[in-house]
């Protein structure tokens, strides 16, 4: 079967930066529904239409394309004071880059030093140009919930009976889910 809009494909990857340093590799098939419905990145879905399983083949996505440009309006210094405590690098939270927005950004911590913890809002793959490795595992029609939902179910898909937002294994950040 040739994926096309409404097919459910799933894909191995291996993803590298643009001077290939490895930063992941899937330990599962990234499982998405084919056709712009923004479960995985635009370029990846080009690359792959019409193709079928066993397919391979390795595209570069420059920053436009896949997390943007890197923001440094993004990025915050607040007192320690004002956040969770113990606070760790690594930890996240959900807030507006100004006081002014409605918008929301998960802030990452990069930095905690002297009483104050640095925040960035970019994507850590933001103004990263991306390498990856794209391997064809299966193509199926998708099911008519699929297509209605925007998304696939079962098996390394969405499932509507869990409460848990985060349902790939940690470290697989391409998996079916919207990226906008």
């Amino acid at each position: 079967m040739k994926i096309e809009k409404n097919t459910v494909v799933s894909v191995n990857y291996k993803l590298s930066d643009a001077q290939n340093n490895l930063i992941e590799q899937s330990t599962e098939p990234m499982v998405y529904l084919h056709g712009g419905y923004g479960n995985t990145l635009p370029k990846i879905e080009e690359a792959l239409d019409g193709k079928e399983a066993g397919y391979q083949t390795t595209i570069q996505v420059e920053p436009e394309d896949a997390f943007g440009e890197y923001d440094s309006e993004l990025v915050k210094i607040e007192p320690v004071s004002r956040l969770p405590q113990p606070i760790e690098v690594g930890m996240q939270f959900e807030g507006s880059p100004d006081d002014d927005s409605h918008d929301t950004v998960i802030f990452t911590v990069t930095e905690v030093a002297d009483g104050k913890a640095v925040l960035d809002g970019n994507h850590p793959l933001a103004g990263i140009a991306l390498r990856f490795e794209l391997s064809v595992a299966e193509v199926r029609a998708a099911s008519e919930e699929e297509v209605s939902h925007g998304h696939v179910h079962g098996p390394h898909g969405h499932h509507h009976h869990h409460h848990d937002e985060d349902e790939g294994e940690a470290g697989d950040h391409f998996r079916s889910q919207p990226l906008n």
